[in-house]
């Protein structure tokens, strides 16, 4: 059987890179920018409103908290020039979350721009645009910015940020219970530091990013902005900044717990002081684990919405079963492959450790999933809603290959193992660290090396190459050679043993593939977090409210007419058409035909076709009955969606005389 060596090792570690950040790339481009858990409900004037005076203010009703700023509501006159005073109103009463800004006085006539943009509660940015016209419309200069709050390249960094941050946490915490809970000569290990070590310098690294993108991803959008002090000044005091730097400070409680876990506890060799040690460190490193938790639980969306008290402890015990798991697998995986050996008993013990944490996982997420989806119809009909089916199906996925993981470890359990593991601070143990230290390869040594069986047994050290006694005193660097030389033999001896087992090697290739789907599901983890959840999405389509970054539309009749001319004989005139309420669901639909002199026009045909080309519904046809001469209607009009519908009507005058006219309306 071929066993796996070091170059298909980083070769497969090297897919697994590729695979996550092409998948990362392709779920951050997809993911809109300005997702949030806040939307703009209502405006006061209403979006498209045209008022006789000039009103004295202009008010935003949000459906949650949001954080306002001076600039965080513009009022724009027709050439462009601010027609507000800066001074944010609050207008909030009781639960209704209103803000406002006031207007300058004896403004003209007119069309005006009304652009805002803020931080939810769950620290995401939104934004958003309409318009009212004073006395009468008018054309307008005003150009808004096309990218959206939290897009373009600081949102894809910031993005990517987020990623690090949550696989450097797993990778740190479940790094450390891997070692404490299954694998206590881990300690010692140089890859299993290394690799729980990397996932500080990830986390601390990613978490410094965030905080100096923050400002210009709920800002201006502009990378330049990342040196800005006095923004940086401004982030430290939102409740996200605040979480950033809590974080930071707990990183480095870690990195003191990382200091003691390699260093006094893996040199302890008193049974009593190593377990008062591990207990310690393990009382310790919960309540830093939880604590780093903690700053997400307390800055996102568990912060928000429906039983905060209840979500944000069971979002920090989902963020610590989750890096129990999928941190353990990944030092699991580096021990497989870069360690000397792992008892058996070591992979036991993290099967066991990582059922219970899919089980609290489990229990948690099915929470958290009704908590954020609150309905069948946004778990199918909403962005979050379709990427919580993919991660469900991709822990469904994962959950199968750890199941046949397990299996592989009760086929090692059956088998005695066929060589003794090194003791922990054995001599060989130290003489195979100097070797990691000079860089020499175990295999090239182990070829290097006679076959026959004395080539591994104790020969004195004063022995040369040939065999023959040296003399009185041998060179200490050659001693130390020579020493270097036998443990190297006995470690590639060991690592031929090991990678001969064939349940060991259908355990590394399991637990290779475990990784690779967890990289995609924390991707997908990821995303979820940064995108408005199901619940509050229906519940501002409901109210007439939009979702972030789209212009807010009040529920109001639509009323048009529409010029046609089909060319025959009578065959010009004009469709009135209304649409009553103008929202989701159903709508009465009439339609007035007339004559260019205004009386009704007799027609022996019309029809009605809707088209959300966004979503991809419609055409949905519409036949409307003839009531009387010039007038048609249709009643139960479904629109099942929010969003601009293409509204097209057929008329025809004659058998062979007849056109299609069309006009796009905002709906819901």
């Amino acid at each position: 059987m071929t066993t796996p060596t070091a170059p298909r090792l980083g070769t497969a570690l090297a897919r697994l890179l590729v695979l996550a950040a092409a998948l990362l790339g392709v779920l951050l481009a997809g993911a809109a920018p300005a997702s949030a858990h806040a939307a703009l409900t209502g405006s006061d004037p209403q979006d498209g409103a045209v008022v006789a005076t000039a009103p004295k203010e202009v008010g935003l009703t949000f459906s949650e908290q949001v954080a306002m700023s001076p600039d965080s509501i513009r009022v724009l006159d027709p050439s462009g020039r601010r027609a507000d005073t800066g001074e944010i109103i609050d207008l909030c009463s009781g639960a209704v979350v209103k803000y406002g800004v006031a207007l300058r006085a004896g403004l003209p006539d007119g069309t005006y721009t009304v652009a805002w943009q803020t931080v939810s509660a769950d620290s995401h940015p939104i934004a958003g645009a309409f318009t009212f016209s004073i006395g009468a419309p008018s054309a307008t200069s005003v150009a808004l910015p096309e990218q959206a709050a939290g897009g373009g390249v600081v949102g894809a960094l910031y993005g990517i940020a987020r990623y690090l941050s949550y696989a450097g946490f797993a990778v740190l915490v479940g790094g450390g219970a891997f070692v404490l809970l299954c694998w206590p000569r881990g300690a010692g290990v140089r890859p299993v530091q290394q690799t729980v070590v990397r996932g500080w310098l990830t986390l601390t690294g990613a978490t410094l990013v965030m905080l100096l993108l923050r400002g210009p991803y709920t800002g201006s959008g502009k990378l330049a902005d990342v040196f800005d002090l006095d923004g940086l000044q401004a982030v430290l005091q939102t409740k996200t900044g605040a979480a950033l730097t809590s974080r930071l400070l707990l990183l480095g409680a870690a990195a003191l717990f990382v200091a003691v876990l390699f260093g006094a506890y893996a040199r302890r060799t008193d049974p009593k002081e190593r377990k008062d040690l591990a207990f310690g460190l393990g009382l310790g490193g919960t309540v830093v684990a939880a604590g780093i938790a903690g700053t997400w639980a307390l800055a996102e969306h568990a912060s928000t919405g429906i039983q905060p008290g209840i979500a944000m402890p069971v979002d920090i015990l989902h963020l610590l079963a989750v890096a129990t798991w999928l941190g353990g697998l990944t030092t699991l995986l580096v021990a497989l492959y870069r360690a000397p050996s792992v008892e058996r008993a070591a992979v036991e013990r993290f099967s066991r450790v990582a059922f219970v944490s899919v089980a609290v996982l489990v229990a948690t997420g099915i929470y958290q999933s009704w908590r954020q989806v609150g309905s069948w119809s946004a778990l199918t009909g909403t962005r979050y809603g379709q990427l919580l089916l993919v991660k469900i199906g991709l822990m469904a996925v994962l959950v199968g290959i750890a199941w046949i993981s397990r299996r592989w470890t009760r086929r090692l359990a059956e088998r005695a193992p066929t060589l003794p593991e090194p003791e922990s601070g054995s001599e060989a143990e130290g003489a195979e660290k100097d070797l990691e230290d000079e860089g020499l390869e175990n295999e090239g040594l182990a070829d290097e090396a006679p076959d026959d069986e004395d080539a591994g047994d104790d020969r004195p050290a004063d022995a040369d190459a040939d065999g023959e006694d040296a003399p009185e005193e041998i060179d200490p660097e050659r001693a130390a050679q020579l020493a270097r030389q036998r443990a190297a033999v006995a470690t590639a001896r060991r690592k031929k043993a090991r990678d001969a087992d064939p349940e060991r090697t259908g355990l590394r290739r399991s637990v290779l593939t475990e990784a690779a789907v967890a990289v995609v599901l924390l991707a997908v983890t990821t995303v979820l977090t940064s995108t408005e959840p199901g619940r509050t999405e229906e519940e501002a389509a409901r109210t007439g409210g939009t979702t972030a970054g789209s212009t807010a539309v009040p529920d109001r009749p639509v009323d048009f007419r529409l010029p046609f001319d089909t060319g025959g004989v009578d065959g010009k005139g004009v469709v009135r058409l209304s649409l009553d309420p103008g929202r989701t669901g159903a709508n009465a639909l009439h339609l007035f035909v007339e004559r260019p002199n205004g009386k009704p026009l007799d027609v022996p045909e019309i029809k009605v076709n809707l088209t959300l080309e966004e979503k991809g519904v419609g055409p949905l046809p519409v036949a409307p009955d003839r009531i009387q001469t010039g007038h048609w209607s249709a009643s139960g009009v479904q629109l099942p969606l929010p969003g601009e519908w293409r509204i097209q009507v057929t008329v025809r005058t004659s058998e062979i005389d007849q056109t299609t006219i069309e006009k796009n309306v905002k709906i819901g």
